[in-house]
């Protein structure tokens, strides 16, 4: 994460909106910090990589993608017996 520190930094120079309520102070502490990875992609509105739970329609259209990309359908069978063919692997 990139970071920009700037102590003792003139009021006069800051935007408008950040010299609000600042009311008479001459100098402060400026901190520029780029977002994390996950705020930008909650921007960017993606459900697999945004904090907190999907929704059904999306999880609809997560598997609607998926599937457009030629990935396979599996049976719940299918896939109850890949688990446990892993899991046994395991077992000596």
């Amino acid at each position: 994460m990139n970071k920009i520190v700037r102590d003792h930094y003139p009021v006069a120079n800051l935007p408008e909106d950040l010299r609000e309520g600042l009311g008479d102070v001459a100098t402060v502490r400026v901190v520029v910090e780029s977002e994390p990875q996950a705020s930008r992609a909650a921007q960017n509105d993606d459900p697999l990589l945004r904090d907190g739970p999907i929704e059904a329609h999306e999880l609809m259209t997560l598997r609607e993608r998926y599937l457009a990309l030629g990935h396979p359908r599996v049976t719940e069978e299918e896939a109850v017996a890949r688990i446990r063919e892993l899991r046994d692997e395991w077992d000596y």
